[in-house]
This record gives structure tokens, C-alpha cells and sequence, in this order.
């Protein structure tokens, strides 16, 4: 295949531009990223809710392309193949976000039962300890919503009401508050996970 000038990679087809890729040619990669960027975007807020998380798993998903070319298995199918890697991430997300949520909630309930051995229960009022740090340190008003949120169990509309805010604005609060401390609190979730529950 020959040399392209730059106005003509939008005149190329999949299959063109991902064997450009795959030789390292940086103005394919370009043209593969304007072609799908939006698309992929609006795919990935649907599911999130949040444009910032959507950014980010689409940054993801491009950069892994560009560094992986000469491996990844995506010929003339790059569209299938982009819509799979952003759909891995989003389940990747939301399922950090179920565990993060899941974990703060109820640490303090497996503590309160009294159904471990010493050691593991020293090791979960640590975490907690850690956790309580963490949220502590949130935006004062994340913090009020996501306190509320978690260990009150108010609901959206209940923390709306209480703290004079709107529903939207409480559910982007509590993603937020979830992205910080799933960034911060991932290897103490697995820690916690392999010994409280002994996977």
C-alpha cells in the first residue's frame, strides 16, 4: 500500500487504515480516532451517565490501540472491535463501582457480627479506618451526600430534600465519590476480599 497524504486517510476504508496501524503510521491512527471517537462517546455515556468516566474509558480504549497495534486482533473489523474494548471497560467500571459500594456499606456490618477471628477483624476495622480517611477528605458537600447515601441509606430524592440539591446533582456526588475512592481503595477491596471472604 502506498503513501497517503493526510486529506486523503478519510477516503481509506477499515481495512486500510488498521493495516496502516499496524505498521505504525500515526495519521491512520489519527483518521481511526475522528471516524470513532464520538460514536464511541456517546456509546460509553449511555451506560455510565458520566462524561468524564466516558472520556476516560475512550482515552483507554485509543491508547491501548496505538500501543498494541502490532498484537491486537482487529484487521478490517475496528469497529466491532472498538465498540467490544469500550463495552469491557464500562463492565469493568461499574463493576468496581458495585464492589466499592458494596464493600464501604458493609464492612462495618461484618465487624459488628462478630463472625471472624481476631486477626481478620483487626484487619477490617483497619480498612475501615482507611476508608473513613479517605471519605473524609472528599468535597465537604460529596462528603454530606455520600454519607448520606451509605451509611443512612437515604435515598437520592431523600438526600436531594435534606441537603436542598437535585436529584442530578446527588447521583453525579455519589459517582464522583465513587471514581475517587475506586481509584484510592482498589487493592484494599482485594485485600479485604481474600481474606474476609477467603477467594
Amino acid at each position: 500500500m502506498g503513501f497517503y497524504e493526510f486529506s486523503d486517510y478519510s477516503k481509506l476504508t477499515d481495512t486500510e487504515l488498521a493495516a496502516l496501524l499496524r505498521s505504525g503510521d500515526r495519521l491512520a491512527f489519527t483518521e481511526i480516532y475522528e471516524r470513532y471517537k464520538s460514536l464511541l462517546h456517546r456509546h460509553a455515556y449511555k451506560w455510565t451517565k458520566d462524561r468524564d468516566d466516558a472520556k476516560d474509558i475512550i482515552h483507554e480504549v485509543f491508547s491501548n490501540l496505538w500501543t498494541k497495534r502490532e498484537t491486537l486482533s482487529y484487521s478490517a473489523n475496528l469497529g466491532p472491535f472498538l465498540y467490544a474494548a469500550v463495552r469491557n471497560r464500562i463492565f469493568n467500571l461499574l463493576s468496581h463501582q458495585r464492589i466499592v459500594s458494596t464493600y464501604i456499606a458493609s464492612v462495618q456490618q461484618l465487624i459488628d457480627q462478630g463472625e471472624y477471628v481476631t486477626d481478620h477483624a483487626l484487619r477490617e476495622r483497619e480498612l475501615r479506618l482507611i476508608i473513613d480517611k479517605e471519605i473524609a477528605v472528599l468535597p465537604k458537600k460529596m462528603q454530606a451526600v455520600f454519607k448520606l447515601s451509605r451509611n443512612e441509606s437515604f435515598s437520592h430524592r431523600e438526600i436531594a430534600e435534606k441537603l436542598d440539591l437535585s436529584e442530578q446533582t446527588v447521583r453525579k456526588h455519589i459517582q464522583h465519590a465513587l471514581k475517587i475512592l475506586r481509584v484510592k481503595l482498589d487493592m484494599f477491596i482485594l485485600l479485604f476480599l481474600l481474606l474476609a471472604f477467603r477467594i
